[in-house]
C-alpha cells in the first residue's frame, strides 16, 4: 500500500495550492489530510468519506478536499493561505471503515504518505 502525495511548494500570503495524493494497493474508504509544522503535533486538516467532508476548525472554509474514486486519489485545495499554514502535509487513509467521529483523529488511520511541504510567505 502507498500514497504518494505532490503539489506543496512556495506561496505568497493569500495564494493558493492543490495538494494531490494517490493511493495504490489498496481502495480507501476514507482519505484524510494532516499537517505537522515545525515543533508541533501534527494536526488534523481534512478528511472525507462517503459520509461527507470534515475539516479542523483553523480551516475556516478556507480548504476544500475531494475524491477522484476512479483514481484513488485525493485533493487538497488550499486557498487564502497565510504564514500559519506552513507545514508538512501528509495524506492518510485507514485500514477499512472508520466511523464519522474517528475521521479527524490521527490515530484512525494505518498508512501515510510521505508529505509534501508547504511554505507561505509574508
Amino acid at each position: 500500500v502507498q500514497l504518494q502525495a505532490s503539489g506543496g511548494g512556495l506561496v505568497q500570503a493569500g495564494g493558493s495550492l492543490r495538494l494531490s495524493c494517490a493511493a495504490s494497493g489498496y481502495t480507501f474508504s476514507t482519505m484524510g489530510w494532516f499537517r505537522q509544522a515545525p515543533g508541533k503535533d501534527r494536526e488534523f486538516v481534512a478528511s472525507i468519506s462517503r459520509s461527507g467532508r470534515r475539516y479542523g476548525d483553523f480551516v475556516k472554509g478556507r480548504f476544500t478536499i475531494s475524491t477522484d474514486n476512479a483514481k484513488n486519489t485525493v485533493t487538497l485545495q488550499l486557498n487564502s493561505l497565510n504564514p500559519e499554514d506552513t507545514a508538512v502535509y501528509y495524506c492518510a487513509g485507514p485500514r477499512g471503515v472508520i466511523s464519522w467521529n474517528l475521521m479527524r483523529e490521527r490515530g484512525a488511520y494505518d498508512y501515510w504518505g510521505q508529505g509534501t511541504l508547504v511554505t507561505v510567505s509574508s
